[in-house]
């Protein structure tokens, strides 16, 4: 018999060790962690289920920390939710999402860029500034974005939506805003640290802030 031969008839016929409880305090195992001194079957046991139990405390205070991030990001998006609602023009739009994004979610830098839907002054028809600075190719680009972009800036032009603040932009998150799966905009978000939007990032949030964003700008536009 090899060892293979012994484990597979140990786990055929469990009822073998209860038959000769004796070998738990009989047969000794070298020590889990310290390798020179020798400990019976059952204290063996015993530290196996204490590291067990270890990685399960791990586990569960990693989820624990998840869940109060989660319950924490959802409770400043309610908020931005909120003033959101609350704004009575695209400027006042505008202005909620600076100061949410800045206020509760730490990002320093924003950059909004509008082209379609929410484009022209409800009052006179004129353009926006926010309507400018964006060429055809970087349209397509955002238009073809399924999902919030995280990264390093892509082009120069990218980084210029950020205006005087171009030059401190290592990362940002580029945020298709569409109404009824047209695309109208773009909001940009950035930051000076290279880690903070990075490719493996979840998008979730990012995804609904530019819904929420977009509905919005478009609800004001009309």
């Amino acid at each position: 018999m090899n060892a293979q031969d012994i484990a597979r008839y140990l786990r055929e016929h469990p009822e073998f060790l209860s038959e000769h409880h004796e070998l738990f305090t009989e047969l000794t195992v070298p020590h889990p962690q310290h390798g020179g001194q020798a400990i019976s079957l059952a204290e063996r046991q015993l530290h196996a289920l204490r590291d067990k139990i270890r990685q399960l405390e791990l586990k569960l205070a990693e989820l624990i920390r998840f869940g109060e991030e989660n319950d924490d990001i959802s409770t400043k998006v309610h908020r931005l939710s909120v003033a959101l609602l609350q704004a009575a023009s695209v400027d006042s739009v505008r202005q909620a999402l600076i100061d949410g994004l800045r206020d509760d979610f730490s990002v320093p830098y924003l950059g909004l860029k509008l082209w379609g839907v929410a484009a022209t002054d409800d009052a006179d028809g004129v353009a926006r500034p926010d309507a400018f600075g964006v060429s055809e190719a970087a349209r397509r680009h955002v238009e073809g974005l399924r999902h919030p972009y995280c990264g390093a800036p892509e082009s120069i032009e990218v980084a210029s939506w950020f205006g005087e603040a171009a030059s401190h932009i290592r990362s940002l998150a580029l945020m298709p805003l569409r109404d009824q799966g047209v695309c109208f905009g773009l909001l940009a978000l950035g930051s000076a640290e290279s880690e903070r939007f990075y490719p493996e990032m979840g998008t979730l949030y990012l995804g609904r802030i530019a819904e929420l964003a977009a509905a919005a700008l478009a609800a004001r536009g009309r």
